[in-house]
């Protein structure tokens, strides 16, 4: 009976060690300075600025550090920052991946090394994340089509600015818009070429479209940065009045452009609403190692004009 109370008393001993190590360790993570790096494919779009702000906020509401690294829109430049931050040992990944499949490489180090990844805007397949917050593009395709159909009456010439290929906001994007084109008949996209979501890119590319088919009725980019680079090609030439303009992103550039009735319309896909709940829910499982309640969310987009202006995010951003 002695030895089995002692047993009884050891194992005892050692739940009760077990626990107060398990409660300490649970402790210092929480009180610990989370370090968290933060890529994006380029700092020369301003979306992806205006996401390194939005970061750097919610990280300071959180309380933890953020490390922004640029892309330099290069896939061996972001990989090579994926392989920065697992010698420097981040707790924590928030990426927008340039391609949907180049970055798989780089994810699955971050995933060998245990440093959770969460992903916004743009996906990787193919690789594990602990969850991806971003715009239902497809929807944002099929949103820009209608309106550009309905403003049509159904029949045009259309040309399309696309976004770097392979990432899948130009995949999706183009894909919704697509959707909607096929079921005109009398609607036609004329001309359909990368644009790299560039500004200096979306002008030589627009000025390519109109040398090749200068009768043209719309204009669809994949982000607004393109189309404000096309706007330069496209206001000395043509009587912007008789021309259906539609775009993505809600920069304030573009904004300001359908104020003063250059653009019909762009597409508003929430980036500070993205990269803030994609940010909570890395940072709560850092520290609590709670999974968010889903593998990927998805934010409703929203069709900016004239008449609703004032709902874009960055509307406050706009310079007059």
């Amino acid at each position: 009976m002695n030895r089995k109370k002692s047993l009884w008393v050891l194992l005892v001993v050692i739940l009760t060690i077990v626990s107060v190590i398990g409660s300490f360790s649970t402790a210092f993570a929480r009180n610990k300075k989370i370090t968290i790096g933060f890529s994006v494919p380029s700092l020369y779009f301003t979306w992806f600025v205006f996401t390194k702000d939005v970061a750097i906020d919610e990280g300071n509401r959180l309380g933890v550090k953020v490390i922004v690294y640029d892309g330099l829109n290069k896939v061996s430049k972001q990989t090579s920052d994926v392989e920065d931050m697992i010698v420097k040992q981040v707790d924590g990944v928030l990426i927008s991946p340039i391609n949907v499949k180049a970055l798989v490489p780089a994810l699955n180090e971050l995933d060998r090394a245990g440093i959770p990844c969460a992903t916004f805007d743009r996906k990787v397949v193919g690789a594990p994340y602990l969850v991806h917050v971003g715009a239902d593009n497809v929807e944002g395709g099929r949103m820009a089509a209608i309106y550009v159909a309905a403003k049509l009456d159904g029949k045009g010439k259309i040309i399309e600015l696309q976004g770097t290929p392979g990432s899948s906001p130009a995949i999706d994007r183009g894909s919704g818009f697509h959707q909607v084109v096929k079921d005109f008949p009398k609607m036609q996209i004329v001309f359909s070429q990368t644009g790299q979501f560039d500004r200096e890119n979306g002008l030589r590319v627009m000025e390519d479209a109109i040398t090749s088919h200068p009768q043209f009725d719309a204009v669809w980019a994949h982000n607004d940065d393109m189309m404000m680079g096309a706007l330069q090609a496209i206001q000395s030439r043509y009587n912007l009045d008789k021309l259906v303009l539609v775009s993505f992103d809600a920069i304030p550039d573009a904004l300001k452009a359908i104020a003063q009735g250059k653009i019909d319309a762009t597409i508003e896909q929430h980036p500070g609403l993205q990269v803030r709940e994609a940010m909570r829910y890395l940072v709560n499982y850092i520290r609590s190692r709670k999974k968010p309640p889903k593998h990927e969310i998805y934010v409703t987009p929203t069709l900016i004009t004239k008449e609703n202006l004032t709902k874009a995010e960055k509307y406050n951003e706009i310079r007059w």
